[in-house]
């Protein structure tokens, strides 16, 4: 079987005990950063082997791991921080073991972008995950118009030293709307501004640090 395992975004305790007993008792655990990963095991004394699957191999493992699916061997997938599958890799290898016939299940926790929009204020009745921008300031722009006109919620995933041109994009292609910016989830220096996207941009440290979710409201949200 394949399970997809959900490992915490920051705090290390935020994993659950069904996630634990999964590790323990896979065969393998396909690792995006194997190093990381095995931190993570070695914490809570977990030992399995690990598997490295990444964007840049992740064709090629794939094939590995339905192969050991199919001699009947588990497989944990878990990506460095949240969700397996959510703007990291893990798709791929999902629709190949349903391909497959291989049973895929999944033990749930924690994604970043959930935690970001309910800690953001805005509406959460309904909302699109758009995960990170192109890095590109022309498809970028041309990302963000495909979303002027869209009346929910809008969430994005953002590395540091790029934080400050999207939001100077956002605010030329769909206004000065509401929005949110968090950082360190969970972590020690958990951090959510709220105003309007020129308010975040004058605030916004000379050089951003950590990892970023950006929530942006709707369009019916511009003039409120």
């Amino acid at each position: 079987m394949l399970y997809l395992v959900a490992t915490p975004i920051g705090n290390l305790v935020d994993i659950s005990q069904r996630a634990i007993n999964t590790l323990r008792s896979v065969d393998y655990v396909a690792s995006e950063d194997t190093r990381k990963t095995g931190r993570l095991l070695k914490h809570f004394e977990i030992k399995r082997p690990q598997i490295s699957f990444h964007e840049h191999n992740e064709r090629q493992v794939c094939r590995k791991i339905i192969g050991l699916l199919k001699q009947g061997k588990s497989v944990a997938l878990v990506t460095n921080a949240g969700t397996p599958g959510i703007s990291d890799p893990g798709f791929t290898l999902v629709r190949s073991a349903i391909g497959a016939g291989v049973e895929v299940t999944m033990i749930p926790g924690a994604a970043a972008f959930v935690m970001a929009v309910v800690l953001s204020g805005l509406a959460v009745y309904s909302f699109t995950f758009r995960g990170y921008p192109p890095r590109s300031k022309g498809k970028r722009r041309r990302f963000l118009a495909g979303d002027k006109d869209s009346p929910y919620t809008l969430i994005y995933y953002e590395s540091p030293h790029r934080l400050r041109s999207f939001l100077e994009d956002a605010l030329e292609v769909v206004g000065n709307r509401p929005a949110a910016i968090a950082k360190e989830l969970t972590k020690m220096f958990e951090t959510v501004r709220r105003g309007r996207l020129s308010e975040l941009l004058e605030e916004l440290e000379e050089k951003p640090k950590g990892e970023y979710v950006v929530v942006i409201g709707g369009s019916e949200e511009k003039q409120k």
